[in-house]
Formats: C-alpha cells, structure tokens, sequence
C-alpha cells in the first residue's frame, strides 16, 4: 500500500518553488517546474550533502557542494564528481495538498 506524506498546500508550493519535508526514509526535495511536481532524494550520491539549495538549470539541479549535477525528472546523475544516480518519488496532488509517496 502506498504512503503518502504531506509536504504542503498547493498554494505554497507554487511555479518555481521548492520544499524539503523530513519523512522517515530520510529528507525529500520537492520542486514545481511549470506546475509539475517532481520529488527526489535530498542527498548527493557524491558524499551526502543535501541538494536542495543549489542552482537550478531547468530541469537539473547543481549540487551546492562540488557542482554535480542531477535531473530532478528522472534521478540521473549528468556529471561528476557524483556518478550514482538519486531516488525519485511519485508526487500528487490530494485535497489541494501537494504529497510524495515514500512507500519503496
């Protein structure tokens, strides 16, 4: 059965926006490109550190770190120093709040 977990309004999490929500399998990065949702792991196959803060370059984000680089649509890595891809999670929208579903 799948877990959803809240992560907040719609009205929150509008056109250009981002959110982290802690669930129990760790913290999860939650982007709206162009009104679609797209959630991924908050951690850098590279050496841990969280993704959430760095550049996004349409659909990629820059590692804050040391600048790899990742889709947030399909989880593949596109260059070094990272070479593992990351998790990504179905997102929805529910009663006008936006959730993942951690449930692997």
């Amino acid at each position: 059965m799948a877990e959803w977990v809240n992560v907040a309004p719609t009205s929150e999490l509008t056109a250009g926006t981002r959110k982290v929500v802690l669930t129990e399998i760790g913290p999860i990065a939650v982007f709206n490109l162009a009104d679609e949702l797209f959630a991924i792991e908050d951690v850098c196959t590279h050496d841990g550190g969280e993704l959430a803060s760095g550049v996004l370059d349409g659909d990629q984000i820059i590692c804050p770190r040391h600048g790899s680089r990742f889709c947030i649509r399909t989880g593949r890595v596109l260059s070094p120093p990272a070479y593992e891809d990351i998790e990504i999670f179905p997102t929805r929208i529910e009663n006008e709040t936006v959730q993942v579903n951690i449930d692997l």
